[in-house]
């Protein structure tokens, strides 16, 4: 347990009574939008672990045949056999332009790690403390989307998903008129995005039909 005042202490909100007449008293001040939250950034930890072991084991196959060598021994015959075809395989050949390919895959595909963030499943909260950052799963603010979109009335079944950008709707309405239902799903969710706290909350986009008709 933190203690008071310090970095990672954590307040709890009081109730204070209030003579009658009176306006209440907030305990606590709403901390104000300092804004600026990014995504967060993926440690990359299996890709880079993949890369590592495979230029370990490479090198040291190099490495080993090289001192072997310098020792008096001969080349490997795999070591032998690469210098060969290298040297006597056209730039052309269907091996040399595959190999290319697939370097040149795997070098675009290391790139990308390193310069897109990751981690596309967890949602940035807005910041109200200089020292605090917050994310929300999009699985958990589906789940609270879909709790809020049950709650309207006409409202069968839903179906939730939330990315980046959009959050789409589909709901299912066994009675009451389509728009009707529409609407106040439009107006609920619009008022849940809102209250989940994100920095970019994603547009809406709600359908609802009927259920199929059975058999």
């Amino acid at each position: 347990m933190s203690e008071p005042g310090s970095p990672n202490s954590t307040t709890l909100p009081v109730l204070e009574k209030t003579t009658e007449g009176a306006p209440p008293k907030p305990a606590q001040e709403t901390l104000p939008d300092l804004g600026g939250a990014r995504r967060f950034w993926s440690a990359r930890r299996v890709p880079a672990g993949i890369v590592a072991a495979l230029l370990f084991v490479v090198a040291g196959a190099f490495l080993y045949d090289v001192v072997a060598v310098r020792a008096g021994r001969r080349a490997l015959t795999w070591r032998r056999e690469l210098a060969r075809q290298l040297a006597e395989r056209p730039l052309d050949d269907i091996w040399v332009l595959l190999g290319a390919g697939v370097a040149a895959a795997l070098g675009l595909w290391l790139v990308l790690l390193a310069v897109t963030p990751g981690l596309r499943d967890l949602l940035p909260m807005r910041r109200t403390h200089a020292d605090v950052r917050a994310g929300l799963h999009r699985g958990a603010a589906a789940l609270v989307l879909r709790d809020r979109a049950m709650e309207v009335a006409g409202v069968r079944s839903a179906r939730i998903r939330v990315r980046r950008r959009r959050a789409d709707v589909r709901a299912l309405a066994h009675f009451r008129d389509l728009d009707d239902v529409h609407n106040d799903l439009v107006a609920v969710l619009g008022d849940a995005i809102r209250g989940l706290g994100l920095e970019r909350p994603p547009a809406l986009s709600v359908r609802v039909r009927r259920p199929g008709k059975k058999g």
